[in-house]
C-alpha cells in the first residue's frame, strides 16, 4: 500500500483523534525517513522528541533484538534485570533521586506525580497542586486537569479538582496562589506544546525557595526536556545544587522509540507508597528498558555530547540568521539546546506543510510557532540543509501574507437617521 491507501484505511478504521500530516512513514535511518511511496524526508521532529538518537541507531537495535530474543514481557509480578539496570543507570545520572518508578507514557508518569503529591500532603490536608498557564502534562484525566490549557479541557468537564493555574515566570502569582492546602508545584522547564516557552532560571530557583519555605514539593515535568534535549542530560542540571527538584517525570525518548516513562523520586517521596499504592502491567517492559539503557549509555558518552554540541551550534546559528534576514516574519527565537521555536508573525501551519512538501518535517504548535526537535546527533550538514528549506518556506509564506489584501476595518459608527 502507498500513502493514499493507508490514509484512507486510517479514516475508516481508527478513531479520529489526531490531525495527521498527509504522509504514511515507512522506515527511517539516522535523521532521514521515507514514506510508503518512497519519498525521503529530513526529520526535524523526531516523533516529538522521541527518537533522540535518530532512527535505527545500532546500539538500540542490538539491545532490542537481544532482549526480545530472551524475554519480551514478564509483568511486574516478577523481578526483571533490564528494569534494575536502567533504574540504576538513571539514579547514577540523576544523583538527587533515590528510587525510580516505570510506566508507559508521559501522562502516566505525571499521574504518579499527582499521587505522590497528595500522599505526601495527606496528613496535613494538603491535596492541591499549582501548575502553569500554557502547560501540557498529558491527556489522562489527572494529567489533563493539571494542564493549563482550557482548549484541551472543553467537552471533558468536570475535570479533577485541586489544581490552580498561574502565569509562568510570575513568582508573585505563585506566592499568591499558595495556600494551606498546597501540596506541590509542577512545572515544565520549557513548555513545548505551548510554543517552546522557557521558564527562566530565576523563576525556577524562586519556585525552589517558595517550596522550601512552605514545606511543599517541587516537581519538574522533563518529559520533553529530559535526556539531552536541552543540552544537559536533564534540564534541571543547569540550575545547580540550589534548585534540585523533589521528583521529575521522564518519557518520550526514554525508551528510544518504545513506550516507556519514569518518575525519578527524591528522598521526600521515594518511600511513601507501599505495594498496591501504584502499578502498571506493561510499565518497565523488558525490551523498552533494554533500549533505554542502551540509549542512556550513548547519551552520556563524551563523543556523543561533543557531536551533539556541534549540531546544536549550527542549528542555533542558522535559526538566528533566519531571524535576522526575515525580522518581520520571525519575531522571536526560543528554546535551548536541540529544542527550538521560531515564533512567526503569521500562522505556522502553512509553513510546516510547505516544508513537508519540500522534504522537511517540522512541527507547527501554539498557532504561530515552528518547533524544531531534530535528532541530538544531527550533523552540521543536515542542520544547514533543513534550515535552507525552512528559510525558503518562511520567506514564501511571508510574501503571501504581505500580498494578501487587508480586511477593511469594521465601521462601528452608527448611521445617522
Amino acid at each position: 500500500m502507498g500513502n493514499r491507501e493507508i490514509i484512507e484505511g486510517e479514516k475508516q478504521a481508527i478513531l479520529q483523534t489526531f490531525l495527521r500530516l498527509p504522509v504514511a512513514l515507512a522506515r527511517g535511518k539516522g535523521a532521514k525517513v521515507w514514506d510508503e511511496d518512497g519519498r525521503e524526508y529530513l526529520d526535524f521532529l523526531c516523533g516529538i522528541s522521541v527518537t533522540n538518537l535518530g532512527h535505527g541507531h545500532p546500539a538500540l537495535l542490538k539491545a532490542v533484538r537481544e532482549q526480545a530474543g530472551r524475554l519480551s514481557h514478564a509483568t511486574n509480578l516478577f523481578y526483571q534485570k533490564p528494569q534494575v539496570e536502567l533504574a540504576a543507570a538513571l539514579l547514577d545520572a540523576a544523583p538527587f533521586a533515590q528510587k525510580v518508578a516505570f510506566a508507559n507514557s508521559g501522562a502516566e508518569a505525571n499521574e504518579l506525580l499527582i499521587k505522590l503529591a497528595r500522599r505526601h500532603g495527606a496528613a496535613q490536608g494538603r491535596n492541591e497542586m499549582i501548575a502553569f498557564n500554557g502547560s501540557f502534562h498529558g491527556r489522562t484525566y489527572g494529567a489533563l486537569s493539571v494542564s493549563g490549557q482550557e482548549k484541551l479541557h472543553k467537552g471533558f468537564e468536570p475535570l479533577l479538582t485541586g489544581f490552580r493555574h498561574v502565569p509562568l515566570n510570575d513568582l508573585k502569582a505563585v506566592e499568591k496562589a499558595l495556600s494551606r492546602r498546597t501540596a506541590a508545584i509542577l512545572v515544565e522547564p520549557i513548555q513545548g506544546e505551548n510554543g517552546v516557552v522557557t521558564a527562566t532560571d530565576a523563576f525556577l530557583k524562586g519556585l525552589r525557595r517558595l517550596a522550601d519555605r512552605h514545606g511543599i514539593l517541587l516537581f519538574f515535568d522533563e518529559i520533553q526536556t529530559g535526556l539531552g534535549r536541552t543540552g544537559d542530560l536533564f534540564a534541571y542540571e543547569r540550575l545547580g545544587k540550589s534548585c534540585v527538584p523533589d521528583a521529575i517525570s521522564l518519557a518520550k525518548s526514554l525508551g528510544g522509540g518504545l513506550p516507556l516513562s519514569a518518575v525519578l523520586a527524591g528522598p521526600k517521596v521515594a518511600d511513601i507508597l507501599a505495594p498496591g499504592g501504584h502499578g502498571t502491567t506493561m510499565g518497565g517492559n523488558a525490551v523498552a528498558c533494554a533500549a533505554g539503557l542502551a540509549q542512556l549509555k550513548v547519551l552520556r558518552s563524551a563523543a556523543f555530547r561533543r557531536s551533539s554540541e556541534r549540531g546544536a551550534k549550527t542549528l542555533w546559528q542558522g535559526c538566528s540568521a533566519i531571524q535576522k534576514s526575515l525580522p518581520k516574519a520571525v519575531l522571536e527565537l526560543r528554546g535551548r539546546g536541540m529544542m527550538l521555536g521560531l515564533r512567526l508573525a503569521f500562522p505556522a501551519k502553512p509553513v510546516a506543510l510547505a516544508c513537508l512538501d519540500r522534504g522537511l518535517i517540522v512541527n507547527a504548535t501554539a498557532d504561530t510557532v515552528i518547533r524544531l526537535l531534530p535528532p541530538l546527533n544531527l550533523t552540521p550538514a543536515e542542520a544547514r540543509k533543513g534550515l535552507t528549506v525552512l528559510k525558503a518556506c518562511i520567506a514564501e509564506e511571508a510574501s503571501k501574507t504581505a500580498a494578501a489584501p487587508s480586511k477593511p476595518a469594521a465601521n462601528n459608527k452608527r448611521k445617522s437617521k
